[in-house]
């Protein structure tokens, strides 16, 4: 028998990424998601879909490396699969999205065992990541709102010039 068990199984190693996985099965979540698909059916410009979360989510982790920020990989996933969920909301009711998203995440990060502070430091991004006063940060919230930003391949994209994103704003440049 193994040392410490009462059947000689050694218990099962819980990942670290479970919780995203309780996130993406979250019937709120999905729920959101589903609706959010629903409205940008017909939209034409980027949409706020699971590659969106999942490209800025990668974005942010791969700053978070090159910086040597220390954010852990599960807070920043987290962050990233939650930062647009209240979009529908934005659309149906002009809830801000990011403000929406943060309400709607509070009850899906207690679901899925984010502690206090671990929540704490999550809405707290989700609420700052359209905020420019955000962009030099070097948190959680920093690494979002850059993450978003470089998310959206505009020089790509074949309705660039339709687009109501000023100039400025759009990525027409590689970077890295």
């Amino acid at each position: 028998m193994m040392p410490g068990t009462a059947s000689g199984i050694a218990p099962a190693m819980t990942s670290t990424m479970d919780r995203l996985d309780e996130i993406c099965s979250h019937p709120l979540w999905q729920k959101c998601l589903d609706e959010i698909g629903r409205l940008e059916e017909d939209r034409i410009f980027c949409r706020h879909d699971v590659q969106h979360f999942l490209d800025v989510a990668r974005i942010a982790y791969i700053e978070n490396l090159e910086q040597g920020s220390g954010t852990p990989k599960e807070l920043i996933y987290a962050a990233a699969l939650l930062h647009d969920i209240g979009r529908h909301l934005q659309y149906t009711e002009g809830i801000s999205h990011e403000e929406a998203s943060a309400r709607l995440s509070e009850t899906i990060l207690e679901d899925c065992g984010f502690t206090g502070e671990e929540r704490k430091e999550i809405l707290q991004a989700i609420r700052l990541h359209r905020n420019p006063g955000t962009a030099e940060k070097t948190d959680l919230a920093g690494l979002l709102y850059r993450a978003d930003k470089k998310s959206r391949a505009c020089r790509f994209c074949k309705v660039r010039e339709r687009c109501n994103w000023p100039e400025e704003k759009k990525n027409l440049k590689l970077t890295i």
